[in-house]
């Protein structure tokens, strides 16, 4: 089992099994906490970046996406536990006209990764664990941002989309 020192580290684990994203790509940051691996990963690939938000609560959808029509995307989170957020920003890229939609996470359960494979292209996970579990057991220190925080790091990143 890999532990990721902070979300730098896991976004960097993450570069190196992201072999195969074309130069025209656009990185979908699942915000707050997938923004921090999210910029390590376009800041590697030199790709640009833009935040996806989420309502959580009630009736859970996607609020905010930046502009993907006609390019594929790269959905990147902190990890993955139930499901949920990674299967509403799939749905959403491809009803906004994603060509191909690939997640990008540094934990994936298996039992989870079963149901996903449905609405993702492809699915690139550092660790795949056999049933989930709270995503603090696979970091070191996982640092909890707040929405202000993560659209800040994508403004001075000058990679963002929006």
């Amino acid at each position: 089992m890999t532990r990721f020192a902070d979300a730098d580290d896991a976004g960097r684990a993450l570069v190196a099994l992201l072999t195969d994203v074309p130069a025209d790509a656009v990185v979908l940051a699942v915000v707050p906490n997938g923004v921090p691996a999210a910029l390590v990963i376009a800041e590697s690939l030199g790709l640009p970046v833009g935040g996806v938000r989420l309502e959580r609560d009630g009736d859970p959808h996607v609020t905010h996406m930046p502009p993907v029509s006609g390019r594929p995307v790269v959905v990147v989170d902190d990890g993955v536990e139930t499901g949920t957020a990674a299967r509403l920003v799939s749905r959403r890229a491809r009803e906004d006209g994603a060509t191909r939609v690939t997640l990008a996470v540094p934990v994936c359960p298996r039992e989870a990764e079963a149901v996903l494979r449905a609405h993702y292209d492809d699915i690139v996970a550092v660790e795949r664990p056999l049933v989930r579990r709270s995503l603090q057991w696979h970091y070191d220190s996982l640092e909890m941002l707040d929405e202000t925080e993560a659209d800040r790091r994508i403004a001075e990143s000058g990679r963002s989309l929006e």
